[in-house]
């Protein structure tokens, strides 16, 4: 395996340990076999493996690829034209890249060290990837952002991730852009050869949301992840798209929105969220928990009701205030079901540390789609190595040998904690689409960071501090 201790400079013990960290980490995840299995191969110039190091380092040493070509001129085995011609690879299979190397992670790393009867779930959610000064990006469409209320230029970063409720990893994503006029700039480069990687994944990029989740859920369907519900919020939570899910054997753990025109059946009548609410009886006891029901969601394809379990948290400043928690698993009593949906926020610390830390849609401003498909698999694989970093501080079982024999497993979410997340919802009320409050984030976010070996702290917060 190539080391970057050649074209890194080394300017203290601190830079010293970081490179040798990532070093480990190649040579853990067997990064050569890894890029060749997903067709990451070398055209011309320089290994595709050499190229991948350089750039996954460059968060770390605190320079940009212009700075780094700078500095170390004679030892740089290539030029940035090598760089660009490696990210905006149509070629590429970074789907496949990405799969393989979470799904490895997860069954060899993270699934051993909990017993068999621990929660596991996938994660979908969106996050702004936002190019807001860009004008001539390809697929690049105006897009809501939650955050502000506002349309800003870039993508619905549409992404699927594995939790055990204490790591992280992802596991698939697709940069979604826009078929409406109102909202689409710029559509596919017309040159790009059909054939290719690239050109599935622009076409995967004008489906709406709730097909693409789907062809992210085949992906990670085929690699046998450990799993035993599927959690997305209210944007997603649409009957035709439960029952979908459950085809793959999973069930479903989601948050309601109330919608006009979704119904679900109740004592022989077709009701919609609100009037679900208004028609249960309320629980006299003071819980959280106003009401639970079960509902039908239509029939399967062999004409069975589907049923479902729907419950409905209180606000406790304002009673007129509730949200509703489904789950598919009718058997979870109601503590349970809010217990699993928990798990749900930590991909709102996934997002928010890429976004600031790790230089997602910032490092390199190209044009291609290919580009920022690339780019975003490479910081989502810095992540993968900062989230083993965190639990290797975390976990005693992760030494191996005696510690997993004596050491306990690190505890799951709890009840409490995640309802203190849900009710933390009723902040931001008002918005279409509820989410934890910033500063909660941040706690989440600072409690990771707190975690990570200081000579990975050190540079990651200095550049933080400085964009």
């Amino acid at each position: 395996m190539f080391s970057l201790d050649t074209i890194i400079p080394q300017n203290d013990i601190n830079e010293k340990q970081v490179n040798t960290g990532i070093n480990n980490f190649f040579d853990d995840i067997n990064l050569s076999k890894l890029l060749r299995k997903s067709n990451i191969l070398k055209l011309k110039g320089a290994s595709c493996t050499v190229v991948f190091q350089v750039i996954f380092q460059l968060i770390f040493s605190g320079k940009n690829l212009y700075q780094l070509l700078d500095s170390k001129s004679d030892s740089m085995p290539f030029g940035k034209d090598v760089v660009y011609d490696f990210l905006n690879s149509v070629s590429y299979n970074w789907r496949k890249f990405l799969l393989i190397l979470s799904s490895t992670i997860i069954k060899n790393k993270l699934y051993p060290l909990t017993s068999k009867d621990r929660t596991n779930v996938l994660i979908f959610d969106d996050s702004l990837y936002s190019r807001a000064r860009s004008k001539t990006v390809e697929l690049l469409s105006r897009v809501h952002d939650h955050a502000s209320g506002k349309y800003v230029k870039g993508f619905r970063m549409l992404t699927l991730a594995w939790s055990d409720g204490n790591s992280l990893i992802p596991v698939a994503f697709s940069l979604l852009s826009s078929r409406n006029k109102k909202t689409k700039i710029n559509g596919i480069d017309e040159t790009i050869d059909k054939r290719t990687n690239g050109y599935q994944r622009r076409k995967e990029a004008l489906k709406k949301a709730t097909e693409t989740m789907f062809d992210l859920l085949e992906g990670a369907y085929k690699y046998s992840l450990p799993v035993d519900y599927v959690l997305f919020d209210s944007w997603f939570s649409y009957p035709k798209v439960i029952k979908k899910v459950l085809k793959y054997n999973l069930h479903v753990v989601c948050r309601l929105k109330s919608m006009y025109r979704v119904f679900y059946n109740y004592k022989g009548k077709k009701l919609n969220l609100e009037q679900l609410y208004n028609s249960v009886k309320k629980n006299s006891r003071k819980n959280q928990v106003i009401a639970s029901i079960t509902v039908g969601l239509g029939n399967d394809s062999n004409g069975n009701q589907i049923k479902a379990k729907i419950i409905f948290v209180k606000n406790n400043k304002d009673k007129s205030k509730w949200i509703a928690l489904l789950s598919t698993d009718i058997s979870l009593d109601d503590e349970e079901i809010i217990r699993v949906y928990g798990k749900r926020w930590d991909i709102e610390v996934f997002f928010k540390m890429n976004k600031s830390y790790l230089r997602l849609a910032k490092e390199f401003q190209g044009r291609s789609y290919d580009m920022m498909f690339a780019h975003t698999t490479i910081v989502f694989t810095r992540y993968i190595m900062l989230t083993l970093e965190v639990r290797s501080a975390q976990d005693s079982k992760t030494f191996g040998g005696m510690f997993f024999e004596y050491c306990d497993e690190l505890a799951d979410l709890k009840f409490m904690e995640a309802l203190f997340l849900l009710i933390d919802l009723f902040k931001q009320t008002l918005s279409d689409c509820l989410r934890i409050s910033e500063d909660k984030i941040n706690q989440l976010l600072d409690y990771f960071l707190e975690l990570l070996p200081s000579y990975i702290k050190k540079p990651l917060q200095i550049l933080n501090s400085e964009s």
